[in-house]
């Protein structure tokens, strides 16, 4: 029997165990949308911008560990969903977007909206370089097949997003439903790879005979959801571990083996141990430039006092920025267990550093005090300090954060501690400004038994305030904590540092006074419930009254702009004012011929 491509391709998500499509509208879909409007399981969330909405499913994806589903229509449509694609391809995160197209009988004639500056209808090219594969289905009856390659592919190996661009005159094509019976028979998930019995052995034996180990998690941990078999190992050889942005939460903040975060916005104090490591193994973690501090000797790792290990379920990133002794390839779950397994073989006993976990806890609790006189400061606009103790002691434990981009983001991960493994989530290789205010939006819908609120600064929810809309539509209570310092606030502080001027950074009047738009009173035009806080002691009960509404609801928190302290280096300060070792951005030689890390004291505090 026939039946039409769209409404057999809502039968794949349907079975897939798909809950929803996340898109915008437009006249190459309208068939697929008259298919979903008729699914007793698939349901679509309808936004007033497609970057929104990718962001939106990206959200959902970080939650539910599956492909977010996107429908986007062809031209501005597609090109709209660029940044949010890239912010998802960028950290990981599996996607599957369903691009309308022009039909195929209009190819290369200019019909309304096609891309074809280069080749006929050629708009799946924009994405390539920013997905793991784009198909433009010409043959109706190849989408079957290609339905399962792109929910494999999106979710197996390294995560991403992947395109399938269908003309529009194939959804309303009718095939066969015998041609899609091999969707009936593939298996939903793929096993991924454990380590080679040698690998294992042989980093089991690195990691029992080292005097100064540390593990480096990356958010490859929380990907693989290996935060227990992290601890496991950790806790049997106490082990310090190290983490980036994104492996925030693989074990808590306040775990007595947790150094903290590295980086531009990492702690001195984890860094003395990650520079002076003797063994250091990397776990799903790219060794990027801002968990890397620019990849300066000495600062944050160094090649000529440490051998590196590293795991890594993306061959591609192994040995990529530190030369490494052992590279293996494996999902961080299966791996950790084998590892442990191993050690336990070696050592039957474990390992007991009870001076080191007594070192970390005066550092860390040296680090807080440090921090608790702005954390308490009463003055108005509030500290971000103020802020995010407030929250901090105001949401559940099992809360979900959503960051953007600045002070709620860098801040958040240097000072506040997470101590469930998935409550947070950060926009890491893109750091987009808007993901925060509509990833929120999926999130809640992946967990609606959670409170989902997000830490966003007024420069990063200004990008597009339209997720409000969604919102309301959709019935979706989650928390906007608008952390608002009428600026783009990390780059005014940069750009002042280095040249005395914050010009294009903040926001103001013709007359040089400041402005912001009141948050607060456009997300009530938009129906959210909102409050501006007037002043410090308001804004704890004014979070308070939030979560207790169940409702979509936004808080306007007028924020001192302070920087986030950079103990770490970071190149950009050396290519704008460069140091004496420094030329055009490159650290040089010392007078003994050795490649050294720049005296950093100061600009970066």
């Amino acid at each position: 029997m026939k039946k039409p491509i769209a409404e057999q391709m809502v039968g794949y998500l349907e079975r897939r165990g798909v809950e929803y499509v996340f898109g915008l509208c437009g006249h190459t879909v309208i068939a697929f949308l008259d298919a979903l409007s008729r699914s007793s399981s698939v349901k679509y969330i309808s936004f007033r911008n497609e970057q929104i909405a990718t962001m939106a499913a990206d959200g959902y994806a970080r939650i539910k560990k599956k492909a977010g589903v996107v429908m986007c229509h062809l031209g501005p449509g597609i090109t709209n969903t660029v940044t949010g694609v890239a912010n998802a391809s960028f950290d990981s995160i599996p996607m599957v977007i369903i691009a309308g197209d022009v039909p195929r009988y209009y190819y290369g004639k200019h019909p309304h909206q096609e891309v074809n500056l280069h080749a006929d209808a050629s708009q799946y090219e924009i994405l390539k370089p920013i997905v793991k594969r784009a198909w433009r289905v010409d043959d109706a009856e190849a989408m079957p097949e290609v339905l399962d390659k792109a929910f494999r592919l999106a979710e197996s190996g390294r995560p991403g997003p992947v395109l399938i661009s269908v003309p529009m005159d194939v959804f309303s094509e009718e095939i066969e439903e015998d041609l899609f019976a091999r969707t009936y028979l593939d298996s939903h998930q793929t096993i991924k790879p454990a380590l080679a019995p040698s690998a294992t052995k042989a980093i089991a034996k690195k990691l029992v005979e080292a005097k100064k180990p540390v593990i480096h998690a990356g958010g490859g941990i929380l990907l693989a959801g290996a935060s227990k078999e992290l601890l496991d190992l950790v806790e049997f050889l106490d082990i310090p571990v190290s983490r980036t942005l994104m492996g925030q939460g693989c074990i808590s903040d306040t775990h007595p083996l947790m150094l903290g975060q590295t980086g531009f916005w990492g702690l001195e104090y984890t860094h003395r141990y990650t520079a002076n490591a003797d063994v250091l193994l990397g776990l799903g973690t790219r060794f990027a430039e801002a968990d890397s501090s620019s990849w300066y000797p000495g600062v944050t790792f160094d090649m000529k006092k440490t051998e590196f290990l590293q795991i890594d379920i993306d061959p591609a990133e192994i040995g990529r920025n530190y030369p490494v002794s052992i590279g293996a390839i494996a999902d961080l779950k299966e791996a950790l267990v084998q590892i442990l397994e191993e050690a336990k073989k070696m050592c039957p006993e474990g390992i007991k550093r009870p001076e080191l976990r007594e070192t970390i806890r005066k550092n860390r609790s040296a680090f807080r005090e440090a921090n608790i006189a702005i954390s308490e400061d009463g003055r108005f606009p509030m500290t971000p300090q103020r802020i995010l103790k407030d929250v901090k002691e105001t949401i559940p434990e099992d809360a979900i954060i959503f960051t953007d981009v600045g002070w709620n983001k860098n801040g958040v991960a240097q000072q506040f501690d997470i101590t469930l493994p998935g409550t947070i989530h950060h926009s890491s290789g893109l750091a987009t400004m808007g993901f925060g205010a509509s990833a929120l939006l999926g999130g809640k819908l992946a967990a609606p038994d959670k409170v989902v609120i997000t830490l966003v600064g007024d420069g990063g929810f200004g990008i597009n305030p339209s997720s409000l809309a969604t919102a309301v539509e959709q019935d979706i209570p989650v928390v906007w904590i608008v952390m608002n310092n009428s600026a783009f606030g990390t780059i005014a502080g940069l750009e002042y540092s280095h040249y005395k001027t914050k010009f294009g950074t903040v926001f103001t009047t013709p007359d040089g006074k400041p402005y912001s738009p009141n948050w607060a009173e456009v997300a009530k035009a938009y129906g959210v419930e909102a409050i501006r806080i007037d002043s410090a002691e308001n804004f704890r009960p004014a979070l308070e009254q939030a979560l207790a509404s169940n409702k979509p609801f936004l808080l306007d928190v007028p924020m001192e702009n302070i920087g986030v302290p950079t103990p770490g280096c970071w190149n950009i300060n050396d290519i704008y004012t460069p140091k004496a070792n420094v030329i055009n951005g490159k650290v040089i030689k010392n007078d003994k011929g050795e490649y050294e890390a720049p005296n950093h004291s100061g600009s970066h505090k």
